[in-house]
């Protein structure tokens, strides 16, 4: 089988070389990924973000990370007007960001990503939304994962909103959570990137 591309090719986003310093501007919403273990009542909530631990566990020397904490909640709790809190931060964000990653909950994180297709067409950055099933304070979570995913997609994707989880980059509209595989999933095959 030939490969798709010679092995010393480069995938970038013309705009962005692979040196250049990318400037992601990550903006924190809750759910799973961020749920923090209470010791004194052993609750598993949305307290504080946990994201700069996450991103200390990280390695990219070509990534400036902005961290803006907009809110701490189970996405499921999730209003209309949180999304426009969410739509305000992500359109006060671009201007000085070559994209921005949203730190989202899964269960409603479809719903934000429609939301902000509609809102913003066209868009001038990727937009990024990403979360986890298992929280990162958990051995086995898949935060990690799925934030090193989402970095990479920063630097590759053309503007766009997307969900990147569980090595696929899906760009909305049409993006659902599959309840029963525990991934995301597209209903629209053009809209594929995986």
């Amino acid at each position: 089988m030939e490969p798709v591309m010679p092995p010393s090719a480069t995938i970038q986003r013309p705009d962005v070389g692979t040196d250049t310093i990318l400037r992601v501007a990550v903006l924190s919403t809750g759910g799973t990924i961020e749920k923090v273990y209470g010791e004194r009542d052993g609750s598993l909530r949305n307290r504080r973000s946990p994201f700069r631990r996450i991103a200390g566990r990280t390695r990219h020397p070509t990534v400036r990370l902005v961290h803006h904490t907009i809110m701490q909640k189970d996405s499921l709790d999730l209003t209309d007007a949180d999304r426009e809190v969410i739509g305000d931060a992500v359109r006060d964000a671009m201007p000085t960001a070559d994209a921005v990653m949203i730190i989202h909950g899964t269960d409603t994180l479809s719903v934000t990503g429609e939301y902000l297709c509609r809102r913003f067409d066209p868009l001038t950055v990727p937009v990024v939304l990403t979360g986890a099933m298992r929280p990162f304070e958990f051995r086995d979570t898949d935060a990690l994962q799925n934030i090193h995913e989402s970095l990479i997609a920063c630097r590759l994707a053309p503007p766009g909103v997307y969900v990147v989880m569980h090595a696929k980059v899906l760009r909305f509209p049409g993006v659902v959570k599959d309840r029963r595989r525990l991934t995301f999933v597209s209903t629209n095959p053009a809209s594929r990137k995986d």
